[in-house]
This record gives C-alpha cells, sequence and structure tokens, in this order.
C-alpha cells in the first residue's frame, strides 16, 4: 500500500471541501434565487421556477413513498412536455434512474429496454397508448404505469393505475433531499435506437449530466434569462443536453 504523503493527510472528503457535481443543484438554486420568472409555457400553462422546483420534489416524495430508492429505474415515454422536464430533475431528486423513450420505436423495442433496464415506473403520455400497451404486454415484471393526461394531446387514452398529477399529489413540495454522495452514481439511461439488433443502453452519471450542461452553455453563449423553443427531443441523450443547462442560465 501507498503511504500518503502529509498533503493528504486528514483531507478526507466532507460538507466542507466537496460537493458532488450534479445538475440538481441548479434547479435548487435558480428557484431560490429566481422563483418567479417563468421555466414553462406549454399551451394555456405557464409556471414558474418555484412551482416547477416544487413539482419536482413533490415527484422525488411520491416515487419513494412507493417504493422507488436509489439505483431503480423510472422510464418515460412522452414528447417535450412539462411532466418530462420534470421527471429529469424529480427522478434523480429521490436517487432513482430516468430513462426517457424514445417516442418512435415500436412495441417490441420499447418491450425489450423496459425488461433489460428493469423499469418499475413507466410514467407515459397517453398520446402513446397503443403502442404502449402493446410493449406491456410483453413485459415480464409490470412496472407501475402512471398516465400524463396532456390537454393538448389529441388521440390516445388513459390506461395506467393514476395520472401524473394524481401522483404529484402524494408529493410533498417540501420534501428533503440530498445530492448524491457519490457523483459518478448514475442519472440517467439512454438507449440506442436498436438498428443493428436490440438497443444498447448507456449510462450518465451526474457529474457527466453537469460537466455537459456547462459545457452547452459556455459552447452556445446561452444569454440570460432567454426563451427557447424547445423543438429537440428531450428523449434525445436523455435531455440532458439542454434541460441541465435551462436552470443555470435564466
Amino acid at each position: 500500500m501507498n503511504q500518503r504523503n502529509k498533503y493528504e493527510l486528514e483531507l478526507e472528503q466532507n460538507e466542507a471541501n466537496h460537493v458532488a457535481l450534479s445538475p440538481l443543484s441548479f434547479i435548487r438554486r435558480t428557484a431560490e434565487v429566481f422563483p418567479e420568472h417563468v421555466a414553462v409555457i406549454h399551451g394555456d400553462t405557464r409556471r414558474t421556477w418555484g412551482e416547477t422546483y416544487a413539482r419536482c420534489r413533490q415527484l422525488a416524495s411520491a416515487l419513494a413513498a412507493r417504493g422507488v430508492e436509489r439505483g431503480d429505474t423510472v422510464a418515460v415515454m412522452a414528447p417535450n412536455v412539462p411532466a418530462l422536464l420534470e421527471a429529469h430533475f424529480g427522478v434523480p431528486l429521490c436517487g432513482a434512474v430516468l430513462n426517457a423513450l424514445n417516442i418512435r420505436l415500436d412495441s417490441g423495442a420499447i418491450a425489450f429496454i423496459l425488461n433489460h433496464a428493469e423499469a418499475k415506473v413507466l410514467i407515459a403520455d397517453r398520446e402513446f397508448s397503443t403502442v404502449i400497451s402493446a410493449a406491456l404486454e410483453q413485459v415480464e415484471d409490470k412496472p407501475l404505469v402512471v398516465d400524463i393526461d396532456d390537454p393538448l394531446a389529441t388521440s390516445g387514452e388513459l390506461f395506467g393505475e393514476l395520472t401524473f398529477e394524481q401522483l404529484l399529489r402524494e408529493g410533498d413540495p417540501e420534501c428533503a433531499w440530498t445530492l448524491p454522495t457519490d457523483e459518478w452514481d448514475a442519472i440517467s439511461l439512454n438507449y440506442t435506437s436498436g438498428t443493428t439488433g436490440n438497443p444498447k443502453g448507456v449510462v450518465y452519471h451526474h457529474r457527466g449530466a453537469y460537466m455537459n450542461a456547462i459545457g452547452n452553455i459556455l459552447a452556445w453563449a446561452m444569454p440570460h434569462r432567454p426563451v427557447y423553443l424547445w423543438t429537440l427531443p428531450m428523449f434525445h441523450c436523455n435531455g440532458w443536453c439542454f434541460p441541465g443547462p435551462s436552470p443555470p442560465w435564466r
């Protein structure tokens, strides 16, 4: 065993000298500094960062109360709707791993991913009720299914155990949470499209998502408090290309 040099003595990581890098710190700070600034505009829905952060904490609290633990997988099948943005923060707030599904995949590929990722919860927009219902018939251990009843959805039907809003009402908007003790903890699970075989899973960690967010802010020279029309699907790279940078650049 190598001897530690004098600069390493009594310098173990603690709260005074080390903070894990995670994009979760972004939304907490933004909600504290800019609580009244608009975070989301979706149809007639407008929410501030204070409201969005509270909803993320409600989601984290509700998932934990339903038995979701650190390292569990929570899958989401949705277009760019507020619930998916909230899942990007709410799911890892309770220590779980977000798996945003490619909305263009067929039922077989979705079933493979749900099985392979061992999804404990599936949050799905009713717009995709047909393909999700077909996928669930092929899933070995059925996850808790939560419907996103998006008012702008023009098709589909509710098929889950409860709606996303009902799930949020089970949670605490003031719930306590902590940053991961290890910034290398998984924050999201991405799958390839499976064009040459079954989809392949790729894991993001908290540090990587944090650094990617900072890199995007710098590379794109993002201005302070812009209004951003979101066109890139959030399931792409599990959305950490832009959901992460969204709060800190307000």
